[in-house]
């Protein structure tokens, strides 16, 4: 059976999707002040995705998050993460001190210090777990089954 047989399932998940979405931006963005951060928003996002690609269709799916966009995003978490760690040590540090991250440009605007690294650790950390994530189910659910 299609799920476009069912057009409450359809509506519901069209409204809770931005809901699911907002929670995870929340959670990323305030993971550095309380509990949540990059992993857990990486997959409330990853599940929003995969939601929209179990009702609509694998195919829906991978027309709103291409599997090379993924595959890029991937790379680019990994490259957030460990490059926060190449510019604390370029700063004189060590892997991931973020005392180095300390500037006095915008210091109202732009975090610094340990707010700054703990952010973009953790925005890496998101980008990747959700990319990893959707390509999981994308791999999952595109399997052929044999008979």
């Amino acid at each position: 059976m299609s799920m476009n047989t069912f057009p409450i399932i359809r509506v519901v998940t069209k409204l809770l999707i931005p809901y699911i979405l907002l929670f995870a931006l929340y959670v990323q963005f305030h993971g550095d002040y309380g509990p949540g951060g990059g992993f857990q928003a990486g997959v409330i996002l990853a599940a929003a995705l995969t939601l929209y690609g179990l009702v609509f269709g694998l195919e829906a799916a991978k027309r709103v998050a291409p599997p090379k966009l993924m595959q890029r995003l991937m790379a680019l978490g990994v490259l957030i993460y460990a490059g926060t760690g190449v510019a604390t040590m370029l700063m004189g540090g060590n892997f991931l001190d973020y005392n180095h991250l300390t500037h006095d440009v915008w210091p109202q605007v732009l975090p610094s210090g340990q707010h700054l690294g703990i952010f973009l650790v953790e925005l890496g950390v998101g980008v990747t777990v959700t990319a990893v994530m959707t390509m999981i189910f994308y791999t999952f659910a595109g399997r052929q089954h044999i008979t």
